[in-house]
């Protein structure tokens, strides 16, 4: 059976459990469960802390997991990233008192509070900044405050937690990161199909069908304004004049779509949701 690492708290944890749960694969109903086996899809499911994921991954022990980038990379694992599952986006940048720092060099001899110290560690080493590294659980935007550090190393989404704090970012992004799937170093069988899988549940979140009719006259810039994933799908209706267009379309960008298509002359618009999807 392919054994899958998924993370059982967390940021990652929800999103990564309805993934899977969209995918077909069986979860489990306790949250004190640690194993759960889905024969009928020849796969295992542990869970496990997010931050050990690409350790067990990395080792052999376990074949594929879930985790973010961010943890994969600071934790040093042999561990390779196959595949971004698009969510749980976040952005890791510098800090520090407002108007002290301006460039990454202005680092150089500093102490530098992270959750990430492998991560942050191996940034610094590339761009040839020596630090003092202070590891820190959490709340690092409290460390220069209370005089345990020079600067922070963290995620930042709007800042503002940072400027509460009297700090200011500076310097360029150490990461962008989002939940992704990790491979062992030596791949295992049923991986591919676990992608397909969960690439279909991505396009289905990001993509929705649409349906219209239009004059025949009108097709080709409606098909410009209707491209697809790959081409539209056209048939004749029982009017000469007049086709039957089936597309999928971007979701974020479905009432602008019908709005253009209305006003080229498309009637019968309608649009439906995507359960499931191989591509």
């Amino acid at each position: 059976m392919l054994k899958i690492a998924v993370p059982n708290k967390g940021s990652l944890s929800e999103t990564a459990a309805q993934m899977l749960h969209e995918a077909g694969y069986v979860g489990r109903r306790d949250p004190k469960e640690l194993i759960v086996a889905d024969a009928r899809n020849g796969v295992e499911f542990f869970y496990l802390r997010p931050r050990d994921i690409a350790t067990y991954v990395g080792s052999g022990a376990l074949d594929v997991g879930i985790t973010g980038r961010d943890l994969l990379l600071d934790s040093g694992s042999p561990a390779a990233e196959i595949a971004a599952l698009d969510f749980a986006a976040s952005t890791f940048r510098f800090a520090g008192p407002a108007g002290v720092f301006a460039e990454l060099s202005d680092l150089e001899g500093k102490r530098v509070a992270t959750s990430y110290p492998g991560l942050v560690g191996a940034f610094l080493a590339e761009n040839g900044v020596s630090t003092s590294l202070i590891k820190l659980d959490g709340a690092v935007e409290s460390a220069v405050r209370l005089g345990v550090a020079d600067a922070v190393a963290d995620v930042v989404e709007t800042g503002s937690t940072l400027r509460k704090q009297g700090l200011e970012i500076f310097g360029p992004v150490i990461l962008e990161s989002e939940a992704v799937l990790v491979s062992s170093p030596a791949p295992a069988s049923g991986v591919d199909t676990l992608l397909r899988r969960l690439h279909g549940v991505m396009v289905a979140r990001q993509y929705v069908l649409i349906d219209y009719n239009l004059p025949v006259a009108l097709l080709e810039k409606a098909v410009a304004l209707t491209p697809g994933v790959e081409s539209p799908t056209v048939s004749p209706l029982g009017e000469p004049e007049w086709v039957a267009v089936r597309v999928m379309i971007k979701r974020d960008q479905t009432n602008h779509i019908m709005d253009e298509l209305y006003e080229l002359g498309a009637r019968a618009i309608l649009v439906t949701s995507i359960h499931a999807a191989r591509i």
